[in-house]
């Protein structure tokens, strides 16, 4: 299971929760599609144009992500999504 800690500000999709563990993908799309079945609406918080909304920083495994949508999500993999520095809002 990938284990995916969710921002604060995303936490009224997830139902409070702090952390969401969805079944793993071979992407990070495939993860993100599979967060969004367990909480209806994130991912529309979470990409922007087919892409990574740019208010969002990924790390998986405690490193940035620098792929995409497409980066490789192994299987027991944990997920932080973070507000990116320099501005921008989830809200």
């Amino acid at each position: 299971m990938v284990t995916i800690h969710i921002p604060a500000a995303l936490r009224s999709l997830s139902g409070g929760r702090e952390t969401v563990q969805v079944a793993g993908g071979s992407s990070l799309r495939q993860v993100f599609q599979r967060l969004d079945a367990e909480c209806p609406g994130i991912i529309d918080r979470l990409t922007l144009e087919g892409d990574i909304h740019p208010a969002i920083a990924v790390f998986i495994d405690d490193e940035q992500i620098s792929q995409g949508l497409i980066e490789p999500v192994a299987e027991d993999a944990t997920i932080r999504l973070l507000p990116a520095l320099g501005g921008g809002s989830l809200a």
